[in-house]
């Protein structure tokens, strides 16, 4: 059989290989982005469905429009006026299946094959997957504690027309956990008004801060090609794969809209429907403010867990919400071989090398707390320091007798 290069191109996602093997009772798994299952407001969403067939009868089985659901738009544009003072209405925002969706639609609009796309490194391996399906060329630019090296940006921008946008996660990035600060958004700003390219914000944990203060978005209001994304996979049900692309950029939107007739002509119109009667009949921030609670025990009781354990050679990012831990070895240890190591002691990570573009047996690592008892961090994050300092030792020493 002959296939297209693209798709022989495009990587297996390494997280979800990862969990067909971590799926035994023994591994204590730090590798997925799972949200929390005690986290789903599953009463009020039966509650939800049943309203929804009630009221909505024949209509929430049949064909519907390719932009989404407009009650549902409607509460998710008065969501960024309200907490952002985003001047966003109904017709500005576009409903997709997950904002992995939106991730290959936004390939498909803007991408011919070398066209270049600039990915954070780390970056959120989602997207070099979905862009990867257009075949272009990865531009990747450092991420710093608090946000992208801005003259590297400036620098890959000025030297590189062919590139297309700019994708980011400013809020809790996934993976390193890290958020961009208020300077260096506006550093980012400066720089991509003089472009004729997108700004894509990828924000699906946003809403999940449980310290520090909330920040603007970098292009949003300012920019005349920005794009965001949202999702209700991390605050309601990642089963229902529900996300959307918020543009003022009419141009943008119309092609968007022919890219997802093309996948798939609408998005599940059932769970629009009910996620926009969950929303009408339930406090959505109180559930929020849970899971907050929630990841901010869990977070915490993974800080103190690596304080404790890891070998102090061994640095950490601290996030101020989401999902992600954001782990770095000393130079020269590959965390790919670690994993092998970490797995026989029935501990599970990502390996940093699948979140670059460009990967060579790097020394970083992904962990993720949201998806584990506090017990289960523990005895997890215990083990798996024991393991580094045993595998640190092992390969220092090597290093020295050759």
């Amino acid at each position: 059989m002959q296939f297209s290069n693209k798709i022989l191109n495009t990587p297996s996602s390494f997280i979800r290989n990862i969990l067909k093997v971590t799926d035994s009772p023994n591994v204590i798994s730090f590798a997925g982005g799972l949200p929390n299952p005690i986290s789903f407001p599953i009463d009020a969403l039966q509650e939800a469905i049943n309203n929804s067939i009630a009221h909505e009868g024949a209509k929430l089985f049949q064909y519907s429009t390719t932009q989404g659901y407009l009650p549902l738009r409607e509460m998710i544009a008065a969501k960024y006026r309200k907490n952002f003072g985003l001047d966003i209405d109904a017709s500005d925002v576009f409903i997709t299946t997950g904002s992995q969706q939106a991730l290959e639609i936004l390939g498909k609009v803007f991408l011919n094959k070398g066209d270049g796309v600039v990915m954070e490194a780390p970056g959120y391996l989602g997207a070099i997957q979905a862009f990867t399906l257009a075949e272009p060329e990865f531009y990747p630019v450092t991420l710093e504690e608090d946000g992208l090296n801005v003259a590297q940006l400036e620098e890959t921008l000025k030297n590189n027309p062919n590139i297309k946008f700019i994708y980011t996660v400013p809020n809790f990035q996934n993976p390193t956990g890290i958020t961009y600060s208020r300077e260096k958004r506006d550093a980012i700003y400066e720089v991509v008004k003089n472009y004729d390219v997108a700004l894509i914000e990828d924000d699906p944990y946003g809403e999940l801060r449980f310290s520090g203060e909330a920040l603007p978005y970098i292009g949003a209001g300012r920019l005349q090609n920005s794009v965001l994304l949202g999702s209700f996979s991390k605050t309601v049900t990642p089963g229902f794969r529900l996300g959307y692309i918020v543009t003022k950029n009419k141009e943008i939107l119309s092609h968007v809209e022919t890219a997802k007739q093309a996948t798939d002509l609408h998005t599940n119109i059932f769970a629009q429907m009910t996620i926009a009667e969950y929303l009408t009949h339930n406090a959505y921030e109180e559930h929020v403010n849970k899971i907050i609670e929630l990841y901010n025990t869990q977070a915490t009781a993974m800080l103190n867990a690596i304080e404790k354990h890891f070998p102090k050679e061994v640095h950490y990012t601290k996030p101020q919400g989401g999902m992600f831990i954001w782990a770095t070895l000393p130079e020269g240890i590959s965390a790919l071989e670690l994993f092998e190591e970490s797995m026989a002691a029935d501990v599970a990570f990502v390996p940093g090398d699948p979140f670059y573009t460009h990967p060579n047996n790097v020394n970083t690592l992904r962990l993720n707390y949201t998806n584990a008892t506090e017990e289960i961090i523990e005895e997890g994050i215990q083990r798996l320091g024991n393991i580094m300092k045993q595998f640190i030792e092992k390969k220092q020493k090597a290093t020295v007798e050759a």
